[in-house]
């Protein structure tokens, strides 16, 4: 028996919907073809994909490990359906980034390779996340916080941006020294989560609240951006991420009599192989010149 598209479409129906008949029914099929079609893919794979039970299909650890496969073959071939309808179409580039460095990965990017013979597809993930599609072949680059290498990856770090606490050129606070958070805590406060120790700075800064002044943790940092910039707040962000708006002079950067609050260690990941790929390599030489700028 050989594997058709058809199996692995239904394989996702049946997956996401936990359900042989629900399935069935998205299909227009009937329950006994899906479980017949199942049980034929399982006896090609040689795995056993589903957990049978009276309230429906429970996907097994195997069919999970297997989904991300069988949904980048789906999506390889719609790909190269669209390239038929449209004819002799540009080479594209998928990237992946953290929602927070959507606007400074994505936009300049796009100015760089304007008049590159290539298109860019952009989507925004967590870490962990942008990852998994780089191993499942649905993401070419990936923009994310370092991850421990694996094997078939390549990682290259790009930047390490320390937290710092910004707010609009028109706060009370701009221009000053250096300020303690007791400072801080007088006025509404609105950390990202940048990672664990966004919770080590909330502890200290809760009991030093004179008065019941608002401490927003948020996601992404363009959420924090906005409060500092329209509302009055002051904000905790890796630089990275606002560094437009302080080259602009619309937040600034406010000097802390504190030890550095955390850092990011931005990377650029991809698959790696010695078969070049004139599209993707001009992407991640533009990330490169990028990243220069950052500083």
């Amino acid at each position: 028996m050989s594997i058709s598209l058809d199996d692995l479409q239904l394989l996702l129906d049946a997956a996401e919907l936990g359900s042989f008949s629900q399935a069935a029914a998205r299909r227009g099929w009937s329950q006994p073809q899906v479980s017949a079609r199942m049980a034929q893919l399982e006896a090609e794979l040689g795995v056993s994909l589903f957990h049978r039970h009276r309230r429906g299909a429970e996907a097994t650890a195997a069919c999970l490990s297997f989904l991300p496969a069988a949904r980048a073959a789906l999506n390889a071939y719609a790909d190269g359906r669209q390239t038929l309808v449209l004819g002799d179409g540009l080479p594209q580039v998928r990237l992946a980034t953290l929602p927070s460095l959507a606007g400074v990965v994505f936009g300049p990017l796009a100015s760089r390779l304007a008049e590159a013979p290539l298109e860019l597809r952009c989507d925004t993930d967590h870490s962990p996340q942008i990852l998994q599609k780089l191993l499942a072949g649905e993401a070419d680059i990936g923009f994310m916080l370092e991850r421990p290498t694996m094997a078939g990856m390549e990682q290259e770090v790009l930047c390490q941006s320390p937290v710092v606490a910004v707010a609009a050129a028109t706060h009370p606070l701009a221009g000053e020294g250096e300020l303690s958070l007791s400072q801080l805590a007088a006025y509404p406060l609105a950390p990202q989560r940048w990672g664990d120790a966004v919770d080590d700075l909330l502890r200290r800064l809760r009991p030093l609240r004179r008065t019941a002044r608002p401490i927003h943790v948020l996601q992404p940092a363009t959420a924090v951006r906005d409060l500092a910039l329209w509302h009055g707040y002051v904000g905790f962000v890796p630089r990275l991420s606002v560094w437009q708006e302080l080259e602009q002079g619309l937040l600034t950067e406010l000097s802390l009599a504190e030890p550095e609050l955390g850092q990011w260690r931005v990377t650029m990941a991809w698959r790696g192989g010695k078969r070049p790929l004139q599209a993707r390599d001009a992407v991640l030489q533009a990330a490169r010149e990028m990243a220069r700028v950052w500083g």
